[in-house]
């Protein structure tokens, strides 16, 4: 699986997309060419970041915490950057550990940080 990716996730602009940096992040902020799987949802405005996702192999995830990302389309491949620019505050979690979530009931709320693991449900 490459690294990498060209994406343009509906905008105008092309660039490359890296799903894997080096991590940590330099002044623990998250590269703007940062990859992350992202639901629809939070990307198009619909719903707000209400959870973040480090896995152990050093990939990141986004979603809304109430939609299904598993549905057909739920998620795309864009860079991070485009969900900070929505949701500022995921830009505090360039830190997140390997293997840790971070949660929110809504925003303005803290976001509280645990251990991963993938729901049985």
């Amino acid at each position: 699986m490459d690294d990498h990716t060209t994406q343009t996730s509906g905008h105008s602009d092309q660039h490359e997309m890296f799903r894997f940096l080096p991590f940590p992040f330099s002044g623990d902020r998250f590269p703007d060419n940062l990859g992350a799987v992202v639901q629809r949802t939070v990307l198009e405005g619909r719903e707000p970041a209400r959870e973040v996702i480090h896995t152990d192999a050093n990939s990141w995830m986004v979603g809304d915490g109430v939609n299904d990302p598993n549905q057909p389309d739920a998620v795309v491949a864009t860079c991070i950057r485009h969900v900070i620019e929505l949701n500022s505050s995921v830009a505090q979690l360039a830190s997140l550990p390997l293997g840790q979530s971070a949660f929110r009931k809504n925003p303005g709320e803290p976001w509280v940080i645990e251990p991963h693991s993938w729901s049985e449900e």
